[in-house]
This record gives C-alpha cells, structure tokens and sequence, in this order.
C-alpha cells in the first residue's frame, strides 16, 4: 500500500488518465474528488462490497428449463393463448 501525505487541492494520479483530488479536510472527514473515465467504475468501498455478494448471489442461481416451466402450467391454460 502507498501511503502519501495530500493538503487540499493537491491530487494523486493512478494511470494516465484517473486522478484523486483533495477537496477538503473537515472534522476527521476527508472529500475526494475522482475523476475517471465513463468506463471506469467508482464505488464506496461498502457498495463495492455489497455490488460483489449480489453478483455471486445471481451465479448460485439455477436454471429453470423451458420443459419444467411447461410441467407446472396447466395444459388449459395454454392452450388458450
């Protein structure tokens, strides 16, 4: 881990072309201002977190076959449409 010393308006560069700036240091709180490509995610760190147990909630989900759907429909019922 790099661990740098900033004061407001200075800014950190990751790559060519995403840069963290120092906005503000207030009460222990500190506000940075991102800037990174369209392509480039940037999440708070507990909704990064949160999107990654949602994605591999949605790999454990199983795959219905068309057939077993059909199974559990009533033939009447599809018939008519």
């Amino acid at each position: 881990m790099l661990v740098l010393s900033r004061r407001r308006g200075e800014s950190v560069t990751i790559g060519p072309d995403i840069r963290v700036v120092v906005l503000g240091v207030n009460s222990g709180h500190v506000r940075l201002g991102i800037e990174a490509p369209p392509a480039v995610a940037v999440h708070r760190e507990e909704v990064y977190v949160r999107i990654q147990e949602e994605n591999r909630l949605a790999a454990k989900t199983h795959v219905v076959p068309i057939d077993a759907l059909r199974r559990l429909i009533p033939v009447k019922t599809r018939m008519a449409s």
